[in-house]
């Protein structure tokens, strides 16, 4: 059985980045675990004890915000 969970990068701070649960958990994670190119924002999977980027995901959550901040400003 393969156990997934996902975390978002809320941000870095020295070796260690700050993420948060789709619970609204925080947790740190030693960067160096992290794949090289990740950035604040980026969706983080955990399967079977390694980190992937969830490209997908991760574009999905910024269209959402986006949108909702375009809303926000409208006139």
């Amino acid at each position: 059985m393969t156990i997934k969970v996902e975390y978002i990068i809320d941000y870095f701070e020295g070796g260690l980045a700050v993420c948060e649960t789709k619970d609204g958990k925080r947790v740190t994670i030693e960067k160096s675990k992290l794949p090289k190119n990740c950035k604040v924002g980026d969706v983080m999977k955990l399967e079977n004890g390694r980190f992937r980027l969830d490209k997908k995901e991760t574009e999905r959550q910024r269209k959402e915000i986006e949108n909702l901040m375009k809303g926000l400003f409208k006139d």
